[in-house]
């Protein structure tokens, strides 16, 4: 499946969250990470989140894909995390 996630942690957590997305995703921009990931890896990454995050402060969104080739992707202004392997 092709995951897009979207992130927002508190301060003394956020580094850490970007320390797990980059075992499983490709980042994107700040908070923002997507890429191709088994159904085994997508339960690990949001079992990590969810015992790293505080509910009450953090929140963290998902967007699946059957595969890229179902999502549109447009670029504006200055790419950040220099993806090559999406169109």
């Amino acid at each position: 499946m092709f995951l897009i996630l979207v992130y927002d942690f508190g301060e003394k957590r956020v580094g850490k969250a970007l320390k797990i997305c980059r075992k499983y995703l490709h980042w994107v921009q700040n908070s923002v990470f997507e890429g191709e990931i088994s159904k085994a890896n997508f339960v690990k990454l949001k079992k990590e989140l969810e015992l790293l995050m505080d509910p009450e402060e953090d929140s963290i969104i998902l967007y699946t894909f059957r595969s890229q080739k179902f999502s549109k992707r447009e670029i504006m202004g200055l790419e950040k995390g220099n993806i090559d392997f999406i169109l």
